[in-house]
């Protein structure tokens, strides 16, 4: 069963970037998220997640657009 809220860990694995990258993209607001309990934990809820990537998905197209890739660039490595 796919858990409504993911903890910022998972966020983390699913988009391949690191702990402290995923609590950049809570706390900027850019990633909306809840903070839940005594102890304050952070959740993100799955649909939330697939909104932000959608998003980043048109931002990126808009760039690409926009800044056309010229013969003589290289591709960067991973």
């Amino acid at each position: 069963m796919n858990d409504r809220f993911l903890q910022l860990s998972d966020v983390a694995e699913i988009l391949n970037i690191s702990a402290s990258q995923t609590y950049a993209l809570v706390r900027s607001g850019e990633l909306p998220a809840i903070k839940i309990g005594g102890r304050g934990q952070w959740r993100v809820e799955r649909s939330e997640l697939e909104a932000y990537i959608q998003r980043a998905y048109e931002q990126t197209r808009a760039f690409v657009a926009a800044n056309p890739m010229s013969r003589n660039e290289a591709m960067p490595e991973d």
